[in-house]
């Protein structure tokens, strides 16, 4: 038993062509004439009193008929609002045309919103490249850009847009690391600190999830990220040892600068001359102050610099 496999290129897809429309108002117009003269003609031939004829009652209810067959014709169109028109399940074209509108009255009309949609993703938990989970949201603006697309190639264009977007997220979420590390290469793209890159790398995901359904993303941001709650406290207080370790670096940077200013202003203006002794004394008494995160309480000499 053979089986054929079918690639994605090789599908038919029905994609969007535009459909004109009459304008509505010079239809409905001509509707109303026509019942209204039927009609007229109608009360008037039988208010003759004769026996009227058999064709010329079929011919004024037949103006009657087609007036009111003519009426079903219209319909309205908002604006960023299409209507798909099919004539007996064969799909025939878009009319995007705003305002009162006339086809065939044999199509049948489905309307669909073009304008844009915001949807935010509740946060997902998932891991990030390192393994770790952590908890991501996201904001997605969309909006239809192909009806016949979204229509007739997917079964549920909304929800198709739901399921892809969590897909999405969850893949983008793998890509990059929550936050810096020794184990990242220098410079790399980091969830918390790359807001942008990974922004644009999420629309970039997106769209191409979304062509198949006729969608355009318009915008998307990440609304919610932080650890998974099993992990935020053993990370937080990474986070802030980090931070200590940072802070610590630029105040012994700065306190060495001091004295190595202090020293060079007591040398050069001759204030007093100190052996490499005293000097290493008085470098390691300065640091004390400097990088010390509480109050230091000095011990007075009231004897010689030596004693």
């Amino acid at each position: 038993m053979s089986t054929t496999s079918v690639s994605a290129s090789d599908k038919k897809l029905i994609q969007e062509r535009s459909r004109p429309s009459l304008d509505g108002y010079f239809m409905i117009i001509v509707g109303l004439l026509l019942v209204a003269g039927g009609a007229y003609s109608f009360i008037g031939l039988v208010g003759v009193g004769g026996d009227p004829s058999v064709p010329g009652v079929l011919l004024r209810l037949a103006v009657v008929v087609v007036g009111i067959f003519i009426l079903t014709g219209l319909y309205m169109l908002q604006p960023n609002e299409a209507a798909l028109l099919s004539l007996f399940g064969q799909y025939k074209g878009t009319d995007r045309s705003e305002g009162l509108r006339w086809v065939n009255p044999f199509y049948s009309k489905r309307k669909l919103s073009l304008r844009a949609r915001t949807l935010n993703t509740a946060p997902l938990k998932v891991n990030d490249k390192r393994g770790n989970p952590v908890e991501i949201g996201a904001a997605i603006i969309w909006r239809v850009q192909d009806t016949a697309l979204a229509i007739y190639n997917v079964d549920d264009f909304e929800r198709f847009v739901n399921i892809q977007a969590e897909a999405a997220i969850r893949h983008l979420a793998t890509q990059y690391a929550y936050d810096d590390g020794e184990d990242l290469a220098e410079g790399e793209t980091t969830l918390r600190a790359g807001m942008d890159v990974v922004a644009g790398a999420m629309r970039d995901e997106l769209h191409k999830r979304f062509t198949a359904a006729g969608v355009d993303v318009e915008d998307a941001k990440l609304t919610h990220l932080a650890y998974a709650a099993e992990i935020a406290q053993v990370m937080l207080r990474r986070q802030q040892a980090e931070a200590i370790i940072s802070a610590r670096k630029k105040i012994v940077h700065g306190a060495v600068s001091m004295v190595e200013a202090a020293l060079q202003g007591l040398s050069e203006r001759k204030i007093c001359e100190l052996d490499d002794e005293r000097k290493a004394a008085m470098v390691s008494n300065l640091l004390v102050v400097l990088c010390s995160d509480k109050e230091t309480q000095p011990v007075i000499n009231t004897g010689t610099l030596y004693n």
